[in-house]
């Protein structure tokens, strides 16, 4: 990054753009073409103030439910399906805090249906403690299962996620189909829980590859400038497949344009509801 930096700082041709928005995207591009990776951005921004981690909110808890209810959709299909939609996954501290609403508002609800769909085609953003948290619903307690690996560069730590032993509420367990929805916009975190869940065997990916994006991103300022350049400093390993879904993103088990996603998942466990039948009916017929 910095050869292309200070190759660019010499190309005559760049620095006459007048526009620095305009310059920035130009920027973006040379870097992006040097290194190949799609993540990076080089921004423009005047008045940009670093973002400081918000603290949790002292507000009613049903408020606070609420608030996460609104970047969640719960519905129960026809068939005894359950549908929720998540924009964000939420971290295991918030998670706990408003735990029991939550699981009376939308996980009891679902929780007794035969099959589950989650729509993460657009989940954008999460916290990384929320990885565990949610695949854990989805498998046994005992044997803990390590599900991914994040190594830091700036600390030069890597952080081991586990699946966790205890959880609020009953785990919707490992035998009932699990379909996850994805599409190019799905992000981050929900890419994380998508990937942990196919490579577990836990669930079925349908729709489109995702954005291989990262669970971390820095912000960088460029000298006295106001130009940012926004850079991963995180990965996430897979330990069973040892490799990352950053870059790449998650490949779908079955692909399809994301506006024909929910269909393709309802025909998927119809089909796999009768397929027991199907079997026997061939046996009694041999």
């Amino acid at each position: 990054m910095e050869e292309t930096i200070d190759a660019a700082s010499t190309n005559t041709e760049i620095l006459s753009i007048p526009d620095p928005a305009t310059l920035a995207s130009v920027l973006t591009e040379g870097v992006k073409n040097t290194i190949g990776d799609s993540r990076v951005k080089v921004t423009y921004e005047p008045e940009y103030v670093p973002a400081v981690p918000p603290a949790m909110p002292d507000i009613p808890l049903e408020q606070l439910a609420g608030m996460i209810k609104a970047t969640v959709k719960v519905e129960v299909l026809d068939g005894n399906i359950a549908y929720l939609k998540i924009q964000h996954i939420i971290g295991e501290e918030m998670a706990q805090k408003v735990g029991p609403l939550l699981l009376e508002y939308i996980w009891d609800k679902v929780l007794p249906t035969s099959a589950m769909i989650l729509d993460f085609r657009s989940a954008v953003s999460g916290e990384l403690s929320g990885i565990p948290y949610i695949v854990s619903y989805y498998t046994d307690s005992e044997p803990l299962i390590h599900i991914d690996s994040v190594y830091d560069r700036p600390s030069d730590i890597t952080t081991e996620l586990w699946s966790m032993p205890t959880l609020l509420g009953k785990r919707y367990g490992t035998s009932k189909p699990l379909i996850i929805l994805t599409s190019k916009n799905t992000l981050g975190v929900a890419e994380d829980v998508a990937y942990c869940l196919k490579n577990l065997r836990r669930a079925t990916i349908v729709g489109e590859n995702t954005a291989g994006g990262t669970v971390k991103i820095d912000k960088i300022k460029v000298g006295d400038t106001d130009f940012y350049v926004s850079v991963p400093v995180a990965k996430s390993i897979n330990p069973i497949t040892g490799k990352s879904w950053e870059i790449d993103g998650v490949a779908p088990d079955v692909e399809v344009p994301e506006e024909d996603a929910l269909e393709t998942a309802i025909v998927i466990i119809e089909l796999r509801a009768e397929l027991p039948k199907l079997v026997q009916a061939a046996a009694a017929l041999v």
